[in-house]
């Protein structure tokens, strides 16, 4: 019994320990998101670059800079809204929408309102990959 229990107690361990070690999935994803859903328009680094930017008209914005041109504030909502591919009043935006984005588990999140609302956590993760290429 003690040689099972034992064991039993180093599998548990043995797992907790891996899953530990494990690499972050989300910062990882959303990397992966913007690269699959992203970058083709807006580049790489987010300016606007992108190899089908080219023939786009209106271009694609410069990700880099929608804080600075909003008074150092990334509107996180707007931002939201808009990878999601909701573009109120610029019915000429290229936008595709990024429905997938809204499958999957849900976290509370607070878009800078307040209030915590269940926002799709790969929609979260690509708001903070897309705030960390802020300039």
């Amino acid at each position: 019994m003690k040689p099972l229990f034992c064991a039993g107690l180093a599998g548990v361990t043995l797992a907790g320990l891996i899953a530990a070690c494990a690499p972050q999935t989300q910062a990882s994803s959303a990397a992966e998101d913007y690269v699959t859903l992203c970058a083709d328009c807006h580049g790489p680094g987010g300016k606007g670059d992108g190899p089908l930017a080219e023939g786009m008209t209106p271009r694609p914005v410069d990700i880099t800079r929608i804080a600075r041109d909003n008074g150092g504030v990334l509107p996180k909502a707007r931002v939201m809204s808009h990878i999601y591919g909701f573009t109120p009043g610029r019915s000429e935006s290229p936008m595709p929408q990024f429905g997938d984005l809204m499958d999957g588990k849900t976290v509370m999140y607070d878009s800078g309102d307040g209030i915590p609302t269940p926002t799709p956590a790969r929609l979260v993760a690509l708001l903070e990959y897309v705030e960390g290429l802020q300039e």
